[in-house]
């Protein structure tokens, strides 16, 4: 028996729910970023834009950079999105929508998560780049989902230890990222640290407006989390949740973090956009090694 609608949702026009999309519009190399705005300044160095569409916060649009064919998918925030937007991608390749069926050869993807981040660290400068080594979840979102084969024990376990993370607010999960993605994008220039996935961006990222927090020392004690040397670099709301479901997917993962603030010495970039753009460029150009 094939996926019942209700569960696998298409358009009428046989797209994918949210993303509005059909297998053919998507290539096997994918970037995703946050903001919709940012699709956009990606594909500007594009040769040529073949698709486009947006549905929601959710905007594609694939073309060719260099001769290699790419897509560009915002994601919006927070993993909840990013819950839709993998499940739905995978959909696109690893089931036949005409019978709903799983298909019987798999698809792996390779996605690249290009974001904007603040660094925990005095070493780790504004305008610098991090690959996310790990994602951290702090989010729970994942946990949804059987986990166990995927995740990395001893980095949750001595998160917890360090930080007395509160069992009530459930159970972090550390996922690797792809060795395959790591060692392509890769340079000596480059940062590499735990990436913590906060589920909000107020109290889950240590804000205070007109509540108290739970754990008011909480950043306090991730700036001096480590585990074997790996320490958290940076603190964001996708990277851990791409990770996860990519890697139960069976799909290849990375994410990659321009550093616009540092909190340890208090300085903000100069000029944010220049660093994105380095960023993008950098990316795009290490891609179509592959």
């Amino acid at each position: 028996m094939g996926i019942q609608q209700s569960e696998l949702i298409l358009n009428p026009d046989g797209s994918v729910y949210h993303l509005n999309l059909k297998p053919d519009n998507i290539a096997h190399d994918i970037i995703f970023v946050g903001d919709q705005d940012r699709v956009s300044k990606i594909t500007a160095h594009f040769d040529s834009i073949e698709f486009s569409t947006q549905k929601r916060e959710f905007k594609t649009e694939t073309g060719v950079y260099k001769g290699k064919r790419l897509t560009v998918l915002s994601t919006g925030i927070g993993p909840d999105n990013i819950d839709i937007v993998l499940n739905e991608l995978d959909a696109l390749v690893n089931i036949d929508l005409e019978t709903r069926l799983p298909k019987q050869q798999l698809t792996s993807l390779n996605i690249i998560r290009i974001g904007t981040s603040g660094s925990l660290h005095a070493d780790i400068p504004v305008d610098s780049i991090v690959m996310s080594a790990y994602g951290l979840g702090l989010d729970n979102m994942l946990r949804s989902y059987v986990l166990n084969e995927v995740t990395d024990t001893a980095i949750e376990d001595a998160f917890i230890a360090q930080t007395n993370w509160d069992a009530r607010k459930g159970r972090p999960y550390a996922i690797k990222c792809s060795d395959a993605l790591a060692k392509l994008i890769d340079s000596p220039e480059i940062h590499k640290g735990i990436t913590a996935t906060a589920g909000g961006f107020y109290g889950p990222q240590g804000r205070v407006l007109r509540l108290a927090l739970q754990d008011a020392e909480l950043n306090h004690k991730m700036d001096s989390f480590n585990h074997n040397g790996n320490r958290i670099t940076n603190l964001e709301m996708e990277t851990a949740a791409i990770y996860g479901l990519s890697a139960l997917l069976g799909h290849n993962a990375l994410s990659m973090n321009a550093i616009i603030a540092n909190r340890a010495t208090g300085t903000f970039s100069s000029d944010p956009y220049a660093a994105v753009n380095k960023l993008i460029t950098y990316v795009l150009d290490k891609l179509i090694t592959n």
